[in-house]
């Protein structure tokens, strides 16, 4: 089995990363090929470019790393903060380079994009973690969560993957020691869940 775990957050002191590094942990304990990337770490370039639309190669040598380990991986773990309602610029940038034609998604022979797609990445497992400020209440009766909609509907289900799982952590500036360790075993009950193939029953 092999896993993609994808860290968008500037801050190496960041709950993020505690969950990343728990993640990745977790998976390599259970025998778990782990792709990690922690793109302010690497210094993702978020800019897609003109001559990768359409192309199925880039440039960037870890922009087609990534493509590559997206194609190869069962699970794809994206790990990062609430931020406007939306992942940060960096992680938007990694779906706009990584997550395209032709390695998630394609499009009939003849069809210029404006028809329905073909999910390519159809049979893996996503898993969404994120934390947030905002109150349980205010996020769902206000904002109406939209992070459920971008990744559920609007990549993951474009993307055919069918079967995902997501946890949003809130409050975490007011949360202590004691909750914070709370919510990491909870990471990594749900990482070996998701190894299990449990997380996603329906």
């Amino acid at each position: 089995m092999k896993a993609s775990v994808i860290l968008a957050h500037p801050y190496r002191g960041s709950f993020n990363h505690a969950i990343f590094e728990t993640v990745c942990r977790v998976f390599r304990e259970r025998g778990v090929e782990v792709f990690g990337h922690d793109l302010y770490a690497e210094r993702f370039d978020p800019v897609l470019t003109a001559e990768e639309l359409g192309s199925d190669s880039s440039r960037d040598p870890l922009v087609n790393l990534c493509a590559r380990e997206l194609v190869e991986s069962d699970l794809l773990f994206f790990i990062h903060p609430n931020w406007w309602g939306q992942p940060p610029a960096i992680l938007k940038g990694y779906i706009d380079r990584v997550i395209r034609p032709p390695h998630a998604y394609d499009f009939p022979p003849g069809d210029s994009g404006g028809g329905l797609p073909i999910g390519k990445l159809a049979g893996k497992r996503g898993v969404v973690i994120n934390t947030s400020n905002t109150p349980a209440e205010r996020e769902n009766d206000y904002f109406g969560d939209p992070l459920e909609h971008i990744w559920g509907r609007c990549v993951f289900g474009f993307c055919g993957i069918e079967k995902y799982y997501r946890r949003m952590f809130m409050m975490v500036a007011d949360s202590d020691v004691e909750e914070r360790t709370r919510w990491l075993k909870e990471v990594g009950e749900i990482t070996d869940a998701a190894v299990a193939g449990v997380l996603f029953a329906s």
